[in-house]
C-alpha cells in the first residue's frame, strides 16, 4: 500500500443529524479520513448521554444551529492521532487505544481570555454539540459514532474500571460540579445547601460530602430527595428555607427560585455559586445591604477549566462503587433511536438516558 493510499484511507462513520425543533434526528452514514489533522484526535464513541442542555435545545429553549450534530457527554476510545499529537491534562501522551473523555469546547489557547486563564470564555471558542453542521466535517458532537476531537480540548484518560455509563457525563456533569465545588473553597467543615437532586445535584452533594461538608439537598420530589440520601446528603428537604443559613449555597437548575433560596440562605461569610442559569428568565432581586453586611459572595460558574475535568475523572475513579453513579443512566438507545432516547429522557427516573452509537 503507497503513502498516497494511506493518506486517502477513511473510516465509516455515521451521524445524528438534527433538524430543529420538532423534526427530529435523521441518522447519516459518512467516511472520515482514517488520519486526523495536525493536534486532532480521532475516538470511537463508545457511550453519550442525552444531557439537560441537549433536550432545552430540542425542545428551543436555548439557540443552536440547525442542522446540526447534539451532544457533548461521552467516552470514547483513541483510533488515531494526528502530527503533533495532543497531550492529556495530566502531560500524558493521547495514543491510540486509550480511553478517554473530552471537554465540552476547544479553546485557541492565545486569546486574551486564555492567557487570563478563562479558556472556557475563549474568544474563538468551539463546542461540541453546538457547532453549526459541515457536511464534509460532520463529526462535532456526542451523537455520532465518531468524533473528531480537536486540537485545545482538554482530554482525560478514563481507568478501565470505570464503567462507560459513569464516565460518560463527566464530559459535563461532573466536570461542571466540580468547577462550581472548586469556587465554594474549602468545604471541609462548612454547611452546604444544594438546590435539586438532579444529575448535577447528586453530583454535587456527593462531592461535597466526600470533602468534609454537612450536605443538605433540597427537592420538592420524594424519590429525588432518596437518592440525595445515597449519594451522601446528611439531610433533606422539599424546603430549603426551614434549614438556617449555611456557609455555601449551590444553585444548578437556573429556577429563578431556587435562586432566591440560595442568595436568602447564606450566613455570614457564605458564597453563592450558580451555575443553572444558563438561559435568560426572570430577574431576581438582590439585595445588596444584605449582601454588603453579610459578607457574601456570590460568584458564577459556565463552562469549567481542563483541571476540572481531571478532578472529575479522579473523583469517580476513586468514589463512583461508593455511591451509585451508574443509576444515574437509563437505557441504551442506538442513534436509529435518538427520538426515543430524547423521549425518555423526559419521562423516565434516571436524570440521563444512554446512547450506544455502535448498536
Amino acid at each position: 500500500m503507497t503513502s498516497e493510499t494511506v493518506a486517502r484511507a477513511v473510516v465509516p462513520v455515521r451521524y445524528a443529524r438534527w433538524d430543529g425543533v420538532g423534526r427530529g434526528f435523521t441518522v447519516v452514514p459518512a467516511t472520515t479520513p482514517q488520519t486526523p489533522g495536525p493536534g486532532e484526535v480521532l475516538a470511537r464513541i463508545d457511550l453519550a448521554t442525552v444531557c439537560g442542555s441537549d433536550l432545552h435545545s430540542a425542545r428551543g429553549d436555548r439557540p443552536s444551529p440547525v442542522p446540526g450534530v447534539l451532544g457533548h457527554e461521552q467516552v470514547g476510545t483513541v483510533l488515531a492521532v494526528g502530527p503533533d499529537a495532543p497531550r492529556c491534562v495530566d502531560g500524558s501522551a493521547v495514543a491510540a487505544g486509550a480511553r478517554i473523555v473530552w471537554s465540552v469546547a476547544a479553546s485557541c489557547g492565545r486569546c486574551d481570555r486564555c492567557r487570563r486563564g478563562l479558556t472556557q470564555k475563549c474568544r474563538h471558542l468551539r463546542k461540541y454539540g453546538h457547532e453549526p453542521l459541515d457536511d464534509a466535517e460532520p463529526l462535532t458532537g456526542g451523537f455520532a459514532t465518531h468524533c473528531i476531537v480537536l486540537p485545545g480540548t482538554a482530554i482525560v484518560a478514563v481507568p478501565d474500571a470505570v464503567p462507560d455509563v459513569v464516565a460518560a457525563p463527566a464530559s459535563c456533569a461532573t466536570a461542571t460540579v466540580a468547577a462550581v465545588l472548586g469556587a465554594a473553597g474549602d468545604l471541609d467543615g462548612a454547611r452546604v445547601l444544594v438546590t435539586g437532586a438532579g444529575m448535577l445535584g447528586v453530583t454535587a452533594v456527593a462531592m461535597a460530602a466526600q470533602a468534609g461538608a454537612h450536605v443538605i439537598a433540597a427537592d420538592p420530589g420524594p424519590a429525588r430527595r432518596e437518592r440525595a440520601l445515597r449519594f451522601g446528603a446528611a439531610e433533606v428537604t422539599a424546603d430549603a428555607t426551614e434549614h438556617g443559613p449555611v456557609d455555601v449555597a449551590v444553585e444548578l437548575s437556573g429556577a429563578p427560585a431556587a435562586v432566591r433560596t440560595c442568595l436568602g440562605a447564606l450566613d455570614v461569610g457564605g458564597t453563592a455559586v450558580l451555575a443553572g442559569s444558563v438561559s435568560p428568565g426572570e430577574e431576581v432581586p438582590l439585595d445588596p445591604e444584605r449582601l454588603v453586611r453579610g459578607l457574601h459572595s456570590v460568584v458564577g460558574v459556565h463552562n469549567y477549566r481542563p483541571a476540572d475535568l481531571r478532578t472529575a475523572v479522579d473523583f469517580l475513579a476513586a468514589h463512583h462503587d461508593r455511591h451509585p453513579f451508574a443509576e444515574l443512566v437509563g437505557g441504551r438507545f442506538g442513534l436509529d433511536a435518538l427520538d426515543d432516547a430524547f423521549a425518555a429522557a423526559h419521562t423516565g427516573d434516571a436524570p440521563r438516558q444512554g446512547v450506544v452509537p455502535s448498536l
